[in-house]
């Protein structure tokens, strides 16, 4: 038996966001526009690729708006004269103005890869492994004027594995999302939201490329955790002879070497920490394309005492 359909507006544009707007048409809610981001050049023949939010609402028949400004005052009538009871955005993308917010009666719900007020930002299941946290989750949330501020209304937690990258946290909490969505929908009217305690609140900011560059100085933990959060982008690396040297897999290791120091043995390659070392597993010369380390030793050969910075 499906739930009262809710007559709602998505805003979402990345895949994250693609098991939550099937999921709400699943249930039944009456999703009348989908809004998400303009086509955007991608690869390398820099042709206009849809997001994945729009390739999904074609699939299921949806209709499609990407406004390059949503605050623009086209785009505001437009959303007004639409009444909606509810917008729901995951992922989208653009700040809502308090124009929009003031639109939809039962207001706007967010579904947040982290356990609010932990993580508020745009780059939360990145952040949240980068830097060795052990738990997150999704929440749901209504929003307000602030960054990731508002309300909460459901939270779901999971550990996050040992070994589990961004892309593969990122897959689990999208699923877990959109079932929270869709359970927030139909107790709507029953939640009682909660106030977040900005005391408790941590940023996870958009990430930057220098984001992913390695201080070898830190634990083997810590870099490890680099490694796994900042897949695809913007990877955890150094520099090799003044070229980026970007490592996407690795594991921990014994040997006891200076910060930095780069070594091959019994074609394993291996990379000194803070403290200790790590065992390169699959790697990416500037220029080069991703392989595993025992493949780059074929085609390279460290120098006595190679260093990365």
């Amino acid at each position: 038996m499906r739930n009262e359909a809710v007559k709602l507006i998505f805003l979402g544009t990345p895949s994250f966001a693609v098991p939550s707007l099937e999921r709400v048409a699943d249930a039944g809610h009456n999703v009348i526009a989908v809004y998400t981001q303009p086509d955007r050049p991608k690869g390398r023949g820099h042709k206009d690729a849809m997001p994945p939010v729009k390739e999904a609402a074609l699939r299921l028949g949806l209709p499609v708006r990407q406004p390059e400004r949503i605050r623009r005052p086209e785009e505001v009538e437009a959303l007004r004269s639409m009444a909606p009871e509810v917008m729901v955005v995951v992922g989208y993308g653009q700040i809502i103005p308090q124009s929009i917010l003031d639109i939809p009666a039962r207001g706007i719900i967010n579904v947040h890869a982290s356990l609010l007020p932990k993580y508020r930002g745009a780059a939360p299941i990145q952040w949240a492994i980068a830097r060795g946290e052990s738990h997150t989750g999704v929440t749901t949330m209504r929003i307000n004027a602030g960054l990731d501020t508002g309300d909460m209304l459901l939270k779901w937690e999971t550990g996050i594995g040992d070994e589990e990258t961004a892309v593969e946290l990122g897959e689990r909490l999208a699923v877990a999302g959109a079932e929270l969505l869709v359970r927030t929908l139909a107790e709507l009217d029953r939640i009682r939201p909660e106030p977040q305690n900005d005391a408790e609140a941590t940023l996870a900011p958009i990430l930057k490329k220098e984001d992913g560059r390695i201080d070898w100085q830190l634990p083997s933990r810590d870099i490890l955790n680099r490694v796994r959060g900042f897949v695809p982008w913007p990877g955890a690396y150094g520099f090799l002879r003044e070229r980026r040297f970007h490592i996407w897999k690795a594991v921990n290791a014994g040997l006891s070497l200076p910060p930095g120091a780069l070594r091959a043995e019994h074609r394993r390659l291996y990379a000194a920490t803070g403290s200790g070392s790590i065992e390169l597993l699959e790697v990416q010369l500037e220029g080069k394309n991703k392989m595993q380390a025992s493949a780059f030793l074929n085609g390279f050969t460290l120098e006595t005492n190679e260093v990365l910075q």
